[in-house]
């Protein structure tokens, strides 16, 4: 394709016809010449809106880009309702390759029931690889919208799921052919399903129902730059078992043979959760199948502390995530 806006009839066939998941609260929608969407809310509701592109890698951008923006939703208490796409496509892309981004993208919001609300698309020398960026709209109800800083000197600190899940999945997608070096086949397609994970709209809507103090999604910067956003924006300090952070054994072996740091790797599909009662939040989220452990505690002063047995070791500023090293 060529430099510029998408033209009418590829914006017609390969955008707007893979647009099928509707939602009632979306008065004005996706179309030819619409800028803007509309959506009505009810008295005691209020907008919750995220943002997010997909930079460091092109496999699967477009379901990535979805869960990663409703996911940020989610982490605050929030249903995502709808999103917004701009798409930027470096010149020479083939319409097929907008047209699978855009199926990726549409199956990820129907999985979730959210809207393509409309966006932008286009060709452009300024981008040379392709890039899709989301704003994602959601809903809450007054009262009920969680934050970052809402963890309390006390809190039990806990997490869903598993770290490095994103990170294990883009990964073994990207260096297959490396991994295959030592790895069996099955093991490799076992640490690219991990995608499957990647959504923690189900543990979220379970927090706000259990009464989460906060919630945080984790991606760019692992489990440690997760752990050192929430106690930075809460103003706590905090006391973690680094041998009770759940890890798959697939994210260790991948891993070790590129020899990264598995707790400062993307893990999107892992929430990160402060809660007065930790324990019963587990029970909670383990009634709905979803895995969870308790993995320390907020204290009260600045220190960010990791015990692994006797062994002490202060937390640090979030750093460059260790995908980079490898993609």
């Amino acid at each position: 394709m060529k430099v510029g806006k998408v033209p009418e009839s590829v914006l017609k066939r390969s955008v707007l016809k893979q647009i099928h998941t509707k939602r009632e609260e979306i008065l004005l929608g996706a179309g030819v010449g619409e800028d803007c969407a509309a959506l009505k809310l009810a008295e005691d509701e209020m907008f919750v809106i995220s943002t997010d592109p997909i930079t460091g890698t092109t496999t699967d951008m477009g379901s990535l880009a979805i869960h990663i923006t409703i996911n940020d939703l989610a982490s605050s208490g929030a249903e995502p309702v709808g999103v917004m796409l701009t798409i930027l496509l470096p010149e020479g892309s083939e319409e097929s390759e907008l047209k699978e981004i855009m199926r990726q993208v549409e199956t990820a919001c129907a999985q979730a029931k959210v809207q393509i609300m409309g966006g932008h698309t286009e060709v452009t020398r300024a981008v040379n690889q392709p890039i899709v960026n989301v704003c994602g709209v959601g809903k809450a109800k007054a009262g009920k919208l969680v934050s970052t800083a809402g963890a309390r000197p006390g809190d039990d600190i806990l997490v869903s799921k598993w770290i490095g899940l994103e990170g294990t999945s883009i990964i073994a997608k990207e260096k297959e052919q490396e991994l295959a070096s030592r790895y069996p086949l099955h093991f490799i397609r076992a640490a690219q399903e991990f995608d499957q994970y990647l959504s923690v709209l189900p543990e979220a809507a379970k927090a706000v129902e259990s009464g989460v103090s906060a919630m945080h999604d984790v991606t760019e910067g692992g489990i440690f730059g997760a752990l050192w956003e929430l106690a930075e924006s809460s103003g706590v300090g905090l006391e973690i078992d680094l041998k009770k952070i759940p890890v798959k054994q697939e994210t260790i072996e991948v891993c070790e043979f590129f020899n990264i740091n598995p707790y400062e790797l993307i893990s999107s599909g892992c929430m990160l959760m402060a809660s007065s009662d930790g324990n019963r939040l587990v029970r909670d989220l383990e009634k709905e199948g979803i895995h969870a452990v308790v993995i320390g505690k907020a204290v009260e002063g600045k220190d960010r502390i990791l015990w692994k047995e006797e062994e002490k070791r202060f937390l640090e500023p979030p750093k460059i995530d260790e995908l980079y090293k490898v993609i």
